[in-house]
């Protein structure tokens, strides 16, 4: 599908988009990504790699290297996030290429906006990763960076969904999150408290494979590789 057309279709599914905030991330996340203040605190290119541990930069090359340079396909990323991905995301199309960012949150959009600037072939697209206004088969690539730990497993299923249904066939999801820590790595130890008191769908999360929940008849490879002593990973999944 060309750039053109997809941009109508999702213009017009646009318009009949529920953008409803879910209950759960404005619960639990609300200090993070919806309050003002929050997001001025968090957008902080140290302070990102500071709460990974100093890993922000080898998690977002593994991330990127995923990507061809000059990328002339239709790429999307579900959930804004904090640092300099989305920009380097951007920096990786060509003439012909095509970045699509969805979040739910206007402000996270609004963010997001201020790090781009007025780059050409950008969409951002404010609809709910778990249900999404997209059409099917659209993309070459979708990228996942440290949103699914933070959805409860039922909104983590369906988002997973949604991204082998919007990505064709040929094309590959990047997911890059958390991974249960090998038993002789401290921060094991020290996570369990982290999720317990600021990430209560993580655990839940790394409790088991990605690739378990994956529909093997869309699926055509999938590989992992893990990070920092097993406390990250990533999973690249060709459809």
């Amino acid at each position: 599908m060309d750039k053109t057309s997809l941009k109508k279709l999702i213009d017009d599914d646009q318009s009949n988009a529920k953008n409803t905030i879910p209950p759960y991330l404005e619960e639990t996340y609300w200090w993070a990504y919806l309050h003002p203040r929050g997001i001025r605190i968090f957008e902080r290119q140290w302070l990102v790699n500071f709460i990974l541990w100093g890993n922000y930069r080898r998690l977002r090359e593994a991330a990127l290297s995923e990507i061809d340079s000059h990328f002339q396909g239709n790429m999307l990323q579900l959930a804004c996030v904090y640092g300099d991905l989305t920009e380097k995301l951007a920096s990786k199309l060509s003439i012909k290429g095509q970045l699509d960012l969805v979040d739910i949150s206007q402000a996270q959009l609004e963010n997001a906006q201020s790090k781009l600037g007025q780059r050409q072939n950008i969409n951002l697209i404010q609809q709910d990763t778990s249900s999404l206004n997209l059409p099917d088969n659209a993309y070459d690539a979708t990228m996942l960076f440290f949103l699914m730990h933070e959805q409860p497993e039922n909104v983590r299923l369906s988002t997973l969904a949604e991204a082998i249904r919007v990505t064709r066939k040929g094309g590959k999801i990047i997911i890059v999150d958390y991974h249960r820590a090998a038993g002789w790595n401290p921060l094991r130890y020290v996570m369990k408290g982290v999720f317990r008191w600021l990430e209560p769908f993580a655990e839940d999360f790394i409790s088991s494979e990605v690739s378990d929940t994956l529909p093997i008849d869309k699926i055509t490879r999938i590989k992992k590789q893990v990070y920092f002593g097993g406390l990250y990973q990533k999973v690249i999944i060709n459809c």
